[in-house]
Formats: C-alpha cells, structure tokens, sequence
C-alpha cells in the first residue's frame, strides 16, 4: 500500500443520521454513536514548490512547542530571513524524496497505509462502530478538520493516538495540543482520551528487533555498530523535566537486550539540531564521523523516534549522515527504514488502541 493507491474514503455519511424517537420533527438528525480513533503524524508540506513549503514551515516553526523564543524577536526573524531562503532548500531536499507518482511526500504515503492497515485490523474485532482517521499537526489534513468530520459522523468519544514512541513536548504535547484546541470548538464535545508513549512495550521493541534483523540478514557483512539515530530537542527541554532523552536511551537499552548485544554494538545518538544553543549529544553527523576515524568502517543507522519514514530519515540520515560517515573514511552506510506498515508495526500499534479503548468497548 505505499504506492499511493491507498483510499481514505469516508465509511459514514449524512445518510446514517436518524431523528431521535420521540422527539420533534423539526430536531436536527443525530448519527448512530461510535468511537473514534484519530492517529495524529508531525505534517507535510502539500508540495515542494516555494509557497507550499512556506505555509508549512511558517505554521512549523511558529508553534511554541517547538521555537520557544519570544515571538517578539523569533516572529522577524522567521517571516523575514528565515523563511525567505529555507523554503528553497527544504524544497530541494523534499523533491529528492517526493512520491511523484502519487503527488505527496513518504510521509502522506506511509501514514495513510498505516491508517488503512489499522482500520481494517480494528474493523475485523469491533465492526463498524470504531472510526479510524489520521491527521496531521501540521499541513493537511488538520486535526481540527479530522475532528470535525468524526463529530459530525457521531463519534461521541475519540482516542487521540500522536503517532511518536517517545513522548516530547515538541512532538505529543504538541500534538495533543492541537487536539483540545479542536475539541474547544465543538458544541457537542466528544469524551476523549489521549495515548502515552508505547516506546518501553514489548511488542514495539520486538518489531523493532526483527527490522534490525532482517536488514543484517540480508548484508553480507555484519555492520560493526548499529546507530540509533533519534531527532533532537535542546539540551535545556530535558533540564525543565522533558522526558525524551530518557525515554530515547531506554528504547535503544532494551533494543540491545533483545538483540543480545553488548554496549560495542549500539549506540544512541541525536540529529535535526536547530539554531544556535545546545542540543541533546552526540551529534548524529558528528558521531558518524568520528566512527569512520576511528575505525569503525561498516554501519547501520536506524531512527526509532520515528514511526514512518520522512525527510529526517530518507534525506537527512540516508543522504547528509551517509556522505559525513564516507567523507570521514567510512565504507559501508546501511540504512535500515523506518517501521512504516510492516505487519509487526501494525499490530503493534493495534494493541496499544485497544489497551486503550477498554471500558470504551
């Protein structure tokens, strides 16, 4: 399903709506009631071009959650010379990955197979009576429009899923943010839930393992180090009580305890830094580097901060990290993808929504 042909059409309609027995003829319709379950990725930009990558980088790198200077100094500098050069070198980097076949970046394409895989997973146990959409945080579709449509379509209770293993305020808060913000505008507002971080279950790092192993099994040569590339925060976001970093060095802690490995083998390291302070270290572009000088000549990457594949995995890691380990001396860059709609992902994914749909149904 990641060749674009996946359909998103829509499973309810106005038609299902009925007036409520006994009442009035002039009462509005009421849909039958369900359950929703809205599983919510970072964003896309709609295309590469120039005023595509504005809107969504300005809508980006304007969340607090994200950028959290004053927007007294950070709002100039962002809508003046930040976002008059960077939409063409993110554009640049979004058209050496885009899905030209089905118009949409890896991510849109990704996200949408996964939403189909779960609905049809979840429609096998429960039926009809759970909804299953996605959204995005930000660029299309909204979350506010997503929420919306499963109101109007009766689900009169949603479990909000961010699609993040790890929590960080940049990534599931932001994007439960956006989700009670959505909910502050229904007249009729839905009972709602919101899933935590799933990067400690064991079905999670099981799907994870078995990536890592079917990747080597298929290279002729063992890689010397397995480098678990996570996107970076500031340094300053773990000493004002984020959880990331810690949760991130006990993903890649467990992976290794399922792989048998010792410390030699794996290591944790951060990319996508921004601007000027310090970032959780090391570095990924950096680390990669120093590998190479020091010998270490044959690697695998792989991004478990991630749950499909995007522009920080297919661009940023298999193109800018590649060509920092080769230029240092290094031989052979394996990157292993993402879990995207692997079968064992899904599942996955789908035990962590119905842990969390208990007592719902």
């Amino acid at each position: 399903m990641l060749d674009g042909k996946a359909t998103d059409k829509p499973m309810f309609t106005a038609a299902d709506a009925e007036r409520p027995e006994h009442a009035r003829q002039d009462h509005p319709k009421v849909p039958p009631a369900r359950i929703g379950v809205l599983l919510a990725n970072l964003g896309t930009p709609d295309g590469y071009d120039y005023w595509s990558m504005r809107r969504y980088l300005s809508e980006f790198l304007s969340d607090k959650r994200v950028i959290d200077y004053s927007p007294l100094i950070w709002q100039p500098l962002l809508q003046g010379v930040i976002l008059s050069k960077r939409p063409f070198s993110s554009g640049a980097a979004y058209k050496s990955i885009w899905n030209e076949d089905a118009g949409e970046s890896p991510l849109m394409t990704i996200t949408k197979s996964q939403t189909v895989k779960l609905r049809e997973a979840l429609n096998q146990r429960f039926g009809d009576d759970v909804r299953v959409e996605f959204c995005m945080r930000y660029g299309n579709p909204s979350t506010m429009s997503k929420v919306d449509q499963m109101i109007r379509e009766g689900c009169q209770k949603i479990l909000f899923f961010p699609l993040y293993p790890q929590y960080a305020g940049a990534t599931t808060a932001t994007a439960n943010d956006q989700f009670f913000r959505a909910l502050m505008k229904a007249k009729w507002q839905p009972a709602s839930r919101t899933v935590p971080p799933y990067f400690d279950r064991t079905t999670y790092i099981d799907a994870l393992a078995r990536s890592v192993e079917r990747s080597y099994g298929a290279l002729d040569t063992k890689p010397d180090m397995l480098v678990c590339s996570y996107h970076g925060v500031p340094q300053r976001y773990l000493m004002e009580g984020d959880p990331y970093h810690c949760q991130c060095q006990k993903t890649t802690r467990l992976l290794k305890e399922r792989l048998g490995w010792d410390d030699t083998q794996i290591k944790t390291t951060f990319q996508s830094r921004f601007g000027p302070e310090e970032w959780l270290q090391p570095y990924t572009v950096e680390e990669v580097a120093r590998l190479a000088e020091r010998g270490i000549k044959n690697i695998a990457v792989c991004a478990p901060a991630f749950s499909s594949d995007c522009i920080e995995t297919l661009e940023e890691i298999n193109e800018e990290i590649r060509e920092s380990f080769e230029e240092a001396g290094g031989e052979k860059f394996t990157y292993i993808p993402c879990l995207n709609d692997d079968d064992a992902h899904i599942a996955a994914l789908e035990e962590v929504i119905v842990e969390n749909l208990s007592g719902w149904i």
